[in-house]
């Protein structure tokens, strides 16, 4: 799947996919290249809640890419909000019930 060891925020995205699988979300992890640049890092869907775009941020260190940057306002102008994640803990979980967060962890 994904390299973690040394990786902070690998670790903290395993995590929160192995929780929302268990909570019932389907669960796509999308691979950063050059065709997917500006994409949140995971998609994920329940057949009650729908479709949710999540970023996987580490809270100790993170930054966005001048890609993201660019695509996650339009994303969410367009009706395809983002949400930021840092554990898979239940607080962070209820997260994705409230609006969009993403623009909450700009520097």
């Amino acid at each position: 799947m994904m390299a973690i060891k040394g990786r902070p925020e690998a670790k903290i995205q395993k995590a929160i996919v192995n929780m929302l699988r268990i909570k019932g979300w389907h669960v796509m992890v999308t691979h950063g290249n050059m065709f997917q640049s500006g994409f949140p890092d995971l998609y994920a869907s329940h057949s009650m809640y729908k479709a949710r775009w999540i970023e996987v941020k580490n809270p100790v260190a993170y930054h966005f890419t001048a890609a993201q940057l660019d695509n996650f306002p339009k994303m969410c102008a367009n009706g395809a909000p983002v949400w930021v994640l840092v554990a898979a803990t239940e607080s962070e979980y209820q997260r994705l019930f409230k609006p969009a967060n993403w623009y909450v962890y700009l520097k």
